[in-house]
């Protein structure tokens, strides 16, 4: 049967979805929504139906009450579009580090019976792009027993480990619709001094990993005098562009994949996607690869710059909850904060404003009750705000909490003190 057969709709092509089936959606930016919708729209013919995924963008309608007897979520991030069911206990959240997810798949912890992804059309030779989101993605494609596939014009065919032949598909449906897009406002006074506090940390010949928001493209926009910088991060977006067009990001000093961008998902607009697009110098990777850290650690002064909730005047990072509250997930923070540490002149850091938009510190004397520890007071090295950067490595929790305070906001340095004062009874 040639996979020009496979054709269908998507609601003959859901019809593959038993009772009891797990099944994997693609990630982030290729979450295919006329797939899901089929699905989700299945509901009163199926039972037991267990989804998993890591973030995904547009909507989750199978966490909706009105489904709880047929679909349960287990996400391995926390995303908009499924935190309230998380939080109400109609989903579940499941904590792990990036880099291990597809060994879940792969070691057959978590059988997957389904893959739900989007694709590129296939080239003259019937082959088809994950595009923007290989992740854990490659991995679930390759252990499920069955897989359905959106082909969309619209996803960019990248280079790398997505490439997957069109006859690996049980259905084939046709689709058109935009990919999602994140238009990311431009960084305000606070997130620009930040960027350029974590930018000043920067080496020429440095290896980055960074996130997505404000604070990264406040970075990448002070990086404008740097050289040589490489890139080798689970994900990007649109501020790496003007570096690469501007010859600042060429990737000439790293050692594993030179001259190249390596990444695992990518989110942004259009002209991002356009800009991926059978493009040679990006290499979208199994993110079992991209995020181990014994990979990590082989390119030079690598500088990975990661986000939090909170961090404590000891140097707990909680970074994927607000109490108990569950908000994000545990991701690869870990994975790159440890093998920037291992980098030879590498630079592990943690950025975030020092107050909260409702003027809260984010210097706490204590995280708050139920906050998850996602990067250890052990693995901390650099903290950075608008005030400025503490270097906690080698510092004794005295030591650590002053270098703290002198970064947070001023406005809460004389509560912090005493909190110091104490904890510690000698200051």
């Amino acid at each position: 049967m040639s996979y020009k057969d496979k054709y269908t709709t998507a609601e003959e092509a859901v019809k593959l979805i038993n009772s009891g089936d797990r099944v994997f959606i693609h990630s982030v930016a290729a979450a295919p929504q006329p797939l899901i919708d089929a699905m989700t729209n299945r509901a009163p013919e199926l039972e037991n139906v267990e989804i998993v995924h890591l973030h995904t963008e547009g909507d989750a309608p199978y966490v909706k009450p009105e489904y709880s007897d047929t679909f349960h979520t287990d996400a391995f991030f926390v995303g908009a579009n499924v935190r309230k069911a998380v939080n109400e206990g109609s989903a579940d959240y499941l904590p792990i580090f990036l880099s291990e997810v597809p060994g879940l798949f792969r070691q057959n912890i978590m059988p997957i019976d389904i893959a739900l992804v989007q694709v590129s059309p296939p080239d003259k030779h019937g082959y088809c792009s994950l595009g923007v989101s290989v992740d854990a993605t490659r991995a679930a494609l390759q252990e499920a027993k069955r897989a359905i596939a959106l082909v969309n014009p619209n996803m960019p065919r990248t280079h790398g480990d997505g490439i997957f032949h069109a006859s690996r598909f049980n259905a084939l449906v046709e689709g058109e619709g935009s990919l999602h897009e994140l238009n990311i406002p431009e960084p305000n006074e606070v997130e620009r001094k930040i960027g350029q506090n974590c930018a000043d940390l920067v080496d020429n010949g440095a290896t980055l990993q960074m996130g997505i928001g404000a604070i990264p493209n406040a970075v990448l926009e002070a990086l404008d005098g740097h050289k040589d910088l490489g890139i080798h991060t689970e994900m990007f977006s649109d501020g790496v562009m003007d570096l690469v067009e501007k010859g600042v990001i060429n990737g000439k000093e790293k050692a594993t994949h030179p001259e190249k961008i390596v990444a695992s998902f990518v989110m942004g607009s259009r002209e991002l996607y356009d800009f991926m697009d059978d493009n040679p110098m990006i290499a979208m990777l199994d993110v079992e690869y991209v995020n181990d850290t014994a990979v990590i650690r082989r390119n030079p002064k690598v500088t990975a710059i990661n986000s939090a909730v909170e961090v404590d005047i000891t140097g707990q990072v909680c970074a994927d909850s607000i109490g108990t509250y569950h908000y994000s997930g545990v991701g690869g923070q870990m994975d790159f904060i440890r093998g920037a540490s291992l980098s030879e002149g590498g630079k592990p850091i943690i950025a975030l404003p020092s107050t909260t938009r409702k003027g809260q510190s984010k210097i706490v004397p204590y995280l708050k009750k139920g906050a998850g520890v996602v990067t250890t007071r052990a693995h901390v090295h650099y903290v950075v705000t608008e005030y400025g950067v503490a270097n906690l490595y080698g510092k004794n929790m005295r030591d650590r909490a002053k270098a703290l305070i002198d970064i947070a906001h001023p406005d809460h340095r004389e509560e912090l003190n005493k909190a110091v004062r104490e904890r510690f009874k000698h200051v």
